[in-house]
């Protein structure tokens, strides 16, 4: 998942695909745990998908906040 695809998610999509996300990242750990997948870099494209989203997650509530913040000193 591109970043330009992620900015473009609402916050709901965001939560939603995060909780995939980590769910498809348990199922390859486990996969991997119990025989070697074919191909182990899916794992590490998995977690930095769910790095992403959670930056993004992070950016827009410190955006909120900011504004929340400028909001009540005017």
């Amino acid at each position: 998942m591109k970043n330009s695809e992620i900015v473009e998610l609402s916050k709901e999509d965001l939560t939603a695909k995060l909780q995939e996300e980590k769910a498809a990242l348990n199922k390859l750990k486990f996969a991997h745990a119990v025989s070697a997948i074919e191909n182990p870099n899916v794992i590490k494209a998995a977690r930095k998908n769910i790095a992403r989203i959670s930056t993004e997650i992070t950016k827009r509530k410190n955006e909120e906040a900011k504004s929340n913040e400028t909001a009540s000193e005017a």
